[in-house]
């Protein structure tokens, strides 16, 4: 008789915890933080796609006395599957209190943290591995780190500081490029490129750690016993140990029983689809379910098995066969470590998902599956046409439970090949799947059976019967490719507003699967039979890409030998609070301890892009036990209703009419999160429908959907007369589309009820000071009662400027109603629904140039998509204005300039701010010049590119222009010229891959356009013991600004870096500061710090001259005791700017930013995948401040405009619905899609007199660098459509992703789709749209 146990025990960080009412709706990451308080583990999606919930669980199983260790998403483990095991976390395995651990250690100084919140999750998989394997190979930390992502570093400098655990280690990553081979220094000796001595790290040794709970490894019981839990709501989380005890649950319970291995896809389910499951079984301990069998039909797993153990028990099989390898192969690119790590082959099945990685492989080899039920017995179902029978259903009875899979044998004769195409490679979801099964006559190339097999193309995965069919007894030849095609297309529809979208790509890739897997097989034919099919072109196009091994070099000015070894300015110190962020120790909004009589606040939001409200009905809500508040327009004022950053044109709480899906009805206000968001779900509200809901640049220019004071213009020369004298004249249009933020921390906010009406804010704002001034206009009160404090931000990139009044407003106000200290931070996918994105852009241009191709003058019209309301899309657009030229002169221009009013969240600032989206008018300007010209690029860039004492379109004189350094420095760096020659060489000898090269140059002004906000202050306290502690009005983001102000700090005051500390950005400290925000960070408050200590230093001269032996404590003291101030403020406002644009005259930028960029990229013609092999950078960033933080922002804002040009793609409905509010559907760059060779250079000999230090600012101006990756593509397209007889020059539209690279690179399969019978479609909607 098997025992049941009501308690749960577990162990985490090696202590026992006992749980004795555990609550199966509950998961480990909400266990760790409420209940243990256990802040390190974060929360970034709650879906299991960015890895900063990452912990390590363990287990010792008992078969092989082996404890096992992986990383798991503990957003998705339920904490009642932890019975018997033990968790690690990142406050177990070291502190800064303490000692660290190693892997904490390299990534802090290796300088692979900068916002840090994603930092204890890449931690603990980097542990995770080095607990299995403790010198892993590159190869194991590549798969290690596939479910992490990261917004801020560009990932380089994470794998630098891991790379130091690899067995690769020892080698140099540039191989016969190493300076040291070469016999000389890595450049010049006024070079360094160190940013990091591996030899200081601490030396791992692996016998050191934490060991394994001896209670987990000596009792056997935790493992033998079954489990009961049921909470207050009545859920039941059962964990049966034997076959007939799930059987019977299962009988029982039959579709509300959910089997649940991993969670994986239940607990998304229930966390954002809200489904209220009741009865959950968990099969892990059942044999039945958990073995895996070499049989002689084949190898059977039980369907518990995680699909890390089926990846593992394949890998280390002796023979694999064609449908295993497959397995494997699929297996690598499926989910994340973490998922992998946990999720079952028998849950994947289950979900039937017509996207699944795995059912078309399963489905195309004919698995037999082997089922069972409590009444029925055991029965075995061969999976064909019939198994799956609608959208995530299948053929499999409701009181039946899976036990094994048969993944049969192969023969001989047997070809099996399996494709998956997604946005990313890397943890992605599928577009397409397919799966090949051939079977041939023996020793023929006659088919004798056929499966073709496809995912992405139905409502369920399918086969098609009748290509399969008609093959057989055909001859394995190039007129079988026609034939499966038609074939194909006749039997595949796909209607053009089916869900998933890209339906003439995914149409298409039926095709081109089929045509890789006939390649391939037909290479693997005419080894076997002496057979000739394929000429040597194609055979590119045979496999897929595979993520190479890293390599990069960083270069930067070397420190003056006669700077003091203590003067920590123009070195690469590690970031101030790396450390604590490795350890989990830093604190972030949401980890601050609940307050005493704490409240958790929920949004009610618009779920109608353009409505009447008629009513709000909160009755309902307002009954929820442990709801105490409902709040609406009703509780305020119009005019405090009435808020925005600049112009009130946004309401609080909407009042009347709703314009746009995600604005703010109401808020309750609640006991837990859990409560108030279910009862936030309850509150009824009545629309009326209004027309037309616009969504799309196209929509509102259709529409004539303006805001306010527009077009506007901005006119320089004469460009009528431009054109007349052009010896050219082409047109020409660039759409880009929006790009989510995607902060690993989402908005967060807490608000305290101090004194009598005083307030205080903890958000995670970039500005402070605009959600304190807010807040007081909100609740009628002077800004004076108001504080509002931010220690770090889980990163910004522009997200956090204005759009955090969503969140700070809300908990303000029902705070200070109910004076009880409101939390809220926003589940991910309500951050992606509310906050805004960066503006998509539609520009359309006229350009005259010369035959030597010289400029002589453009008009230009610009469209962005603002959304609702204006917040900052005006300055966004004059920012692309000013920038729209880029790098190269233009001496006449007429620009109108649109803001467009949609439908939309209101879109707002995003690292660059308009900048990159207007640049690119810029590049394809010279792009289509040189292709007109059958010029080379260069030669074009050369000849437009602006000099020294150049005057810009709107009349600003360039000083200091080193752009034409950067640019001959790249070529030099990169070898251009030799690998475009190289290139050419590769594209003639490869049909199916094609490969480009691209060059960019940028030019990025400095300042905020409105003038005013060009200021902040400092200020800084001098203790007796000579301790300093500086306030400022930055706010830390991880782009380094602290460590940069403490450099500056330490330099101007000569004392070591260590005696400094910053807390947190306060308005109470330093009042009516800017926003951290322009790239101006370092300069304004760098600026600010640099006054106040000049103040303190000057103070303190007469001790340092009366007292010259002593040192500064002793100054200091003296001071103190002579009753000299040792506090001062400092103000810093930039000087000599300002703009007129009623004379488009004065200096909009303080100074400008430069650089230059070269990237090579490899697509795959057939499915429009490509890889980054290499991208060289050369920046000029004046003097470095800190050249450590200065390349990692270069990195991080490479890798974040990749995502813009080409990866991240926003998906809207034609109706306003954001559907790709996560992970799961927005993919952002993951590890494995930096370029292969990733070499910055900081330009040397370059100074800047206009900001502090000779510094220059970092932040924006490299993001669209990553432009070159966009243009190498389209490149590579070029080249392709060559080999069709087509122009190489054609409209792609922005961002570059796989589905418009595939049909770009139009060919024979294409062409079948090109026109897809427009006419049928023309009063069908698409499923989404570009906005």
């Amino acid at each position: 008789m098997t025992s049941i146990n009501s308690n749960l025990i577990f162990f985490v960080n090696g202590k026992k915890v006992i749980e004795t009412k555990p609550n199966p709706e509950i998961t480990l990451l909400r266990y760790l933080r409420e209940k243990l308080k256990l802040s390190g583990t974060k929360l970034g999606c709650a879906e299991g796609g960015c890895g900063a919930c990452t912990v390590m669980v363990s287990k010792f199983n008992r078969d092989t006395n082996v404890v096992n260790h992986f990383s798991v998403n503990a957003c998705l483990m339920p904490v009642c599957a932890l019975h018997g095991l033990a968790v690690t976390t990142v406050e177990g395995i070291g502190s800064t209190r303490t000692r660290l651990h190693p892997v904490q250690e390299r990534i802090a100084k290796a300088h692979g943290s900068q916002c840090g919140f994603c930092t204890p999750g890449i931690v603990m998989s980097m542990y995770s591995l080095l607990r299995n394997s403790s010198k892993p190979s590159m190869k194991e930390l590549e798969i290690a780190m596939q479910g992490n992502l990261c917004r801020c570093t560009g990932y380089r400098p994470i794998i630098e500081g891991f790379r130091t655990f690899t067995k690769e280690y020892e080698t140099c990553d540039m191989g016969d490029a190493c300076c040291k081979k070469n016999k000389q220094g890595c450049n010049a000796t006024l070079v360094d490129d160190k940013l990091f001595n591996s030899s200081e790290f601490v030396p791992y040794d692996h016998s050191q750690e934490p060991i394994f709970p001896p209670e987990l490894k000596l009792v056997d019981q935790y493992d033998k016993e079954s489990l009961y839990f049921e909470n207050d709501r009545g859920i039941i989380w059962f964990r049966p140990t034997q076959l007939h005890q799930l059987l019977e649950f299962k009988q029982q319970h039959k579709t509300a029983a959910k089997i649940v291995v991993g969670n994986t896809e239940v607990g998304v389910e229930v966390k954002f689809k809200h489904f209220d499951y009741k009865f959950f079984a968990n099969p892990s301990h059942i044999r039945e379910l958990n073995e895996l069998t070499v049989t002689e039909n084949g190898l059977k797993v039980g369907a518990a098995v995680t699909l890390t153990q089926l990846k593992n028990f394949i890998d280390a099989k002796l023979n694999c066969n064609p449908i295993e390898i497959s397995i494997l192969d699929m297996l690598h690119w499926f989910a994340g470590t973490q998922v992998r790590n946990v999720a079952s082959i028998g849950g994947n099945l289950m979900t039937s998902s017509p996207i699944s990685d795995l059912n078309p492989i399963l489905l195309a080899a004919n698995a037999e599956l082997e089922v069972q039920s409590f009444d029925n017995g055991k029965r075995i179902i061969k999976m064909d046409e019939n198994f799956f029978t609608g959208y995530r259903k299948n053929s499999i009875k409701d009181n039946e439970v899976l036990i094994s899979i048969l993944i049969p044998n192969t023969i001989d004769n047997q070809h099996f090949v399996a494709y998956k195409q997604a946005k990313r490679r890397e943890d992605d979801i599928a577009i397409v799947t397919a799966a090949f099964n051939f079977i041939f006559k023996t020793d023929t190339n006659i088919i004798e059976k056929a499966n073709f097999v496809f995912g992405g193309m139905a409502p369920t995965t399918i086969l098609a019967p009748k290509t399969a069919a008609l093959v057989k007894g055909k001859e394995w030849n190039r007129e079988l490719i026609e034939i499966v095609n038609q074939s194909l297309v006749d039997e595949i529809p796909l209607s053009f507003d089916a869900p998933g979208g890209s339906v003439l790509y995914r149409k298409s890739l039926t095709l081109s699967l089929f045509f890789k897997a006939f390649l391939k097989i037909s290479n693997d034919l005419e080894k076997s039979q002496n057979i000739s099919i394929l000429n040597e072109r194609e055979r590119s196009g045979i496999g897929g890409f595979k993520t190479l091994v890293p390599k990069s070099s960083q270069l930067f000015e070397k420190v003056s030998s006669d700077q003091s070894l203590t003067d920590p300015i123009y070195r690469p110190k590690v970031h101030m609070s790396a450390l604590k962020q490795a350890t989990g120790e830093a604190i972030y909004c949401d980890d601050i301890p609940k307050y005493e009589n704490e409240l958790y606040l929920a949004l009610v939001l618009s779920t109608k892009a353009h409505a009447k409200i008629l009513a709000i009905d909160e009755s309902e809500a307002l009954k929820q036990p442990g709801v105490y508040a409902f709040f609406s327009a009703k509780d305020l004022t119009s005019n405090q209703n009435k808020i925005g950053p600049v112009f009130h044109d946004e309401e609080l709480f909407i009042r009347e009419t709703v314009t746009s899906q995600g604005q703010i009805l109401g808020v309750i206000v609640g006991e837990d999160q859990n409560v108030v968001q279910k009862a936030a779900r309850l509150v009824k509200i009545q629309y009326e429908e209004l027309s037309p809901i616009i969504v799309t640049i196209e929509d509102a220019i259709k529409h004539n959907s303006v805001f306010p004071g527009y077009p506007k213009f901005l006119i320089n020369g004469d460009v009528d007369k431009a054109f007349n004298e052009a010896d050219h004249v082409l047109e020409g249009e660039i759409r880009l589309g929006g790009q989510e933020h995607f902060y690993l921390e989402t908005h967060a906010a807490i608000a305290i009820p101090k004194d009598g009406d005083e307030i205080e804010i903890i958000a995670s704002t970039q500005h402070p000071s605009e959600i304190a001034k807010l807040a007081a206009h909100v609740l009628g009160i002077p800004n004076n009662r108001v504080v509002c404090k931010t220690k770090r931000l889980g990163g910004g990139f522009g997200g956090k400027e204005s759009r955090g009044a969503l969140v700070s407003l809300p908990v303000t106000f029902a705070a200070y109603k109910l004076n009880r200290p409101v939390r809220l931070m926003l589940d991910r996918d309500e951050d992606m629904m509310i906050t805004g994105t960066r503006h998509p852009f539609l520009f359309k241009y006229k350009v005259g140039f010369m035959n030597n191709g010289k400029i002589m003058g453009c008009d230009l019209k610009v469209y962005n998509n603002a959304g609702y309301s204006f917040d900052l899309s005006f300055s966004v657009l004059d920012r692309a204005i000013f920038h729209f030229q880029n790098a190269y002169k233009i001496p006449n221009v007429r620009i109108e300039g649109n803001c467009m009013k949609t439908n939309m969240p209101s879109n707002t600032a995003f690292r660059g701010f308009g900048g990159p989206q207007g640049m690119m008018v810029g590049e394809n300007i010279i792009r289509q010049i040189a292709k007109k010209l059958n010029k080379d690029l260069t030669e074009i860039m050369d000849i437009n590119l602006y000099n020294e004492g150049d005057i810009t379109h709107y009349n600003q004189l360039l000083s200091n222009c080193n752009v034409r350094r950067c640019f001959e420095e790249v070529q030099k760096s990169s070898n251009f010229a030799k690998r475009r020659n190289e290139i050419a060489i590769f594209n003639e000898k490869n049909r199916w891959k094609k490969r480009g090269i691209s060059i960019v140059n940028t030019m990025f002004g400095i300042a905020f356009t409105a003038l005013h906000l060009n200021q902040t202050g400092a200020l800084v306290h001098v203790y007796v013991d000579g301790s300093v502690l500086i306030s400022h009005g930055g706010v830390e983001m991880g782009q380094g600004l602290h460590t940069k102000i403490l450099q500056v700090a330490a330099t101007t005051l000569k004392i070591p870096l260590e005696k400094i500390h910053i807390q947190e950005t306060a308005t109470d400290k330093v009042p009516n500061t800017s926003p951290t925000a322009a790239s101006a960070g370092s300069d304004l408050n760098g600026g600010a710090v640099l006054n106040a200590c000049k103040i303190i230093y000057d103070r303190l001269a007469p001790y340092r001259e009366n007292y010259p032996n002593e040192k500064w404590e002793q100054w200091v003291y003296k001071a103190y005791f002579d009753r000299v101030s040792l506090s001062a403020t400092g103000f810093y406002a930039t000087p000599d700017i300002g703009y007129d644009p009623s004379t488009n005259s004065g200096h909009p930028f303080n100074y400008f930013t430069y650089g230059s960029a070269v990237s090579e990229v490899e697509i795959d013609c057939l499915t429009g995948d490509h890889q980054v092999i290499r991208t060289d950078i050369v920046m000029d960033v004046g003097s470095s401040l800190n050249p450590a933080i200065d390349i990692g922002q270069i990195e991080g804002a490479f890798i974040q405009g990749y995502g813009l040009f080409v990866l991240e793609e926003l998906i809207y409905s034609p109706t306003g619905t954001l559907y790709s509010k996560g992970p799961g559907m927005y993919k952002i760059p993951g590890f494995g899609d930096i370029p292969a060779e990733f070499n910055v250079s900081l330009l040397t000999g370059s100074s800047n007199p206009r900001a502090v230090y000779s510094s220059k600012a970092i932040g924006e101006p490299p993001l669209f660098l990553a432009s070159s990756v966009f243009f190498a593509i389209k490149e590579a397209i070029g080249a392709a459509r060559i080999e069709e007889g087509l122009e190489s020059d054609f409209q792609l539209l922005c961002p570059a992703t796989s589905s418009r690279i595939r049909m770009a690179c139009k060919d024979n399969i294409t062409k079948k789709f090109d026109e897809y019978e427009e006419s049928k479609h023309k009063n069908m909607k698409p499923w989404n749209v570009m906005p």
